[in-house]
């Protein structure tokens, strides 16, 4: 199947996706019966699917089709949202779900003093106490109970009366507080990742050149754009090469820029990570990436100079949640000896273990790469794109031990890096990795 089939079939699956009643039941092998495609090309289509919220799959039941969840920002949590964080069913002041809930306080003190937490648009995590629930309910606050606990049919109607949600969940107070905390720091996490969508221009006009096209008509379009380099698309307008003004050197103004162009660009979406798309020109030496839509079309395009512009701006912006690796790092700490030499100390805890009691390779090569980070950052300035990662193991590290992360630059330029990191337990050298990472000038 050609490239335009397949994207054809694949807009074709998503749309029949999206005709069915919300609840349907659908599996690969009945789209591909039901549309006369490949199981793979259905596969393909059911995952995208997936990515853009229109179906899910659930456990032990199969993938069904469900109504398409709209993106909300951290400013917005709602009530409702915190229905589906906690598995919970609304017990009353239905009408009061869509009400944003400002922040949360945990019902574990004494009457008097938890009064003095509460404010309206708040949400009270609390057990079974049913003078807190009026209490909260007074106050402006919704109710969240824990352990599967009811609340009294008078407490029920004032919420109603007052619009105020009480939800019931089944969890207790701390997994509850974990749960909420956890969705707020993803997404605040991902208010800080910047998307190509982001860093791209609306407001510029998209210039561009068709395969047909010839050198004298791209001389006329770096005239009037001032561009030098352009995607070149073909009659569905999906991209088909990349030509720069140093391609057509020497070239007739009747020759089609074809014949010039750099065939097979590399593309990106809008949902595209900047940092993702950053690291393929410098990995692959661009300055020019197609951005292109579901159906492969082109959409935009983003500069290396965007990209820098972006990066330059998330450094500047306030980070408020942690991500993973920033979480595992924050246990070690910087030190430095008389010599001057810097390594990088930590104990082991129980979330970086694997299952046997060991240190887990994947915790292993995340400390590697923040040390080897935080080497080339005192070096240099920029971006850093870590190219490979090799690491020796030489001795399994046990939970609760004193690790020593000790980095040495062996190999420095205005591009490139070699560092090599020795792992102590003690005096023992447990492991060896050698990491080497290209910079992205700022």
């Amino acid at each position: 199947m050609s490239s335009s089939n397949f994207s054809t079939k694949h807009e074709q699956i998503i749309q029949y996706i999206e005709s069915l009643d919300i609840g349907s039941k659908i599996s690969v092998r009945k789209i591909a019966q039901e549309l006369d495609v490949s199981e793979g090309t259905a596969y393909r289509a059911m995952k995208d699917a997936e990515n853009k919220g229109i179906v899910a799959a659930k456990e032990r039941a199969g993938t069904f089709r469900i109504e398409k969840k709209q993106p909300v920002e951290i400013d917005r949590l709602t009530f409702s949202e915190i229905v589906n964080i906690v598995d919970g069913r609304v017990i009353g002041g239905e009408e009061g779900l869509h009400k944003t809930l400002k922040k949360f306080v945990i019902g574990a003190m004494q009457l008097e003093d938890m009064i003095r937490y509460i404010e309206p648009g708040n949400l009270l995590i609390v057990g079974n106490r049913e003078k807190a629930h009026f209490s909260a309910l007074t106050l402006g606050a919704g109710i969240l109970i824990t352990g599967g606990f009811d609340t009294s049919d008078a407490a029920k109607a004032l919420a109603d009366e007052l619009k105020l949600p009480v939800i019931s969940t089944h969890y207790d107070t701390f997994t509850v507080a974990t749960m909420i905390n956890r969705v707020i720091s993803d997404k605040l996490i991902k208010k800080t990742i910047v998307h190509v969508k982001d860093a791209v221009h609306p407001e510029i006009e998209l210039a561009y050149l068709q395969e047909h096209d010839q050198v004298g008509d791209m001389l006329r379009r770096i005239s009037e754009t001032n561009h030098n380099r352009f995607p070149v698309i073909d009659e569905a307008r999906r991209p088909v090469g990349i030509i720069t003004a140093k391609d057509i050197i020497g070239a007739g103004g009747n020759e089609p820029v074809h014949q010039y162009m750099t065939p097979d660009p590399l593309t990106v979406t809008e949902q595209t990570a900047v940092a993702t798309a950053g690291h393929m020109m410098v990995r692959e030496s661009l300055e020019l990436l197609p951005i292109v839509n579901a159906s492969g079309q082109l959409t935009g395009v983003i500069s290396r100079k965007d990209v820098l512009r972006s990066l330059q701006n998330t450094q500047l912006q306030p980070h408020y949640g942690e991500t993973l690796e920033e979480q595992i790092w924050s246990s070690f700490k910087e030190t430095r000896d008389d010599q001057g030499i810097t390594s990088y100390q930590g104990v082991i805890s129980a979330s970086m273990i694997n299952p046997v009691g060991n240190l887990s390779d994947g915790i292993l090569s995340c400390l590697i790469n923040q040390a080897t980070a935080r080497t080339i950052s005192k070096l240099k300035k920029g971006n850093l794109h870590i190219d490979s990662t090799a690491v020796h193991y030489f001795l399994p590290v046990e939970i609760d031990s004193s690790v020593t992360l000790l980095p040495t630059v062996i190999e420095s330029n205005r591009r490139f890096c070699k560092v090599g990191i020795d792992v102590y337990v003690e005096s023992k050298r447990v492991a060896q990795a050698i990491v080497t990472a290209r910079l992205f000038e700022a």
